[in-house]
This record gives structure tokens, sequence and C-alpha cells, in this order.
């Protein structure tokens, strides 16, 4: 089994693909390294969150997926 990363909004277009599959374990290092320089770039900012394994992280840092979870690439919400 891989680890499932889904790219929602916005991200979606600049990563070119609604998601990607990993090998386990993955932290935040390796996802930077996985999804390229200008996703990395995105992602390092504040305004983007992660989820995984349907828990929103405080700190993305601190990323330690495992074999069966998604991870989740989440964008500011916007609306009215």
């Amino acid at each position: 089994m891989a680890i499932r990363i889904l790219f929602l909004g916005p991200l979606r277009d600049l990563a070119g693909c609604e998601e990607m599959t990993a090998a386990a374990p993955l932290d935040w290092a390796g996802l930077l390294k996985l999804v390229g320089q200008d996703v990395a770039e995105v992602l390092a900012g504040d305004r983007i969150h992660l989820a995984c394994g349907g828990r929103v992280l405080a700190n993305k840092t601190e990323l330690s997926a495992q074999d069966g979870d998604e991870v989740a690439l989440l964008p500011p919400v916007s609306g009215g």
C-alpha cells in the first residue's frame, strides 16, 4: 500500500495533477521533494494546511504519513 497525496483547488493546477502516490513513510522534507519546486514553494507558505489521515495538522512540518494514509494539501478557502 502507498500514501495518497491529494492536490485541492489551485494546487491541482499548479501540480498538474489531482493526486499522486508516494512510498511510506513520508515526512515534510520528503513531501516537498516529491511535489516539485513550484508546489513546494507554495506549501512552505503559511496559508496552506495539510491533513493526514483525516486530521488537519497544527504544524505541517510534523507530517508523518504511513502506508494507507491520505495527505490532502489544503489551500485557503474563499467564499461569500
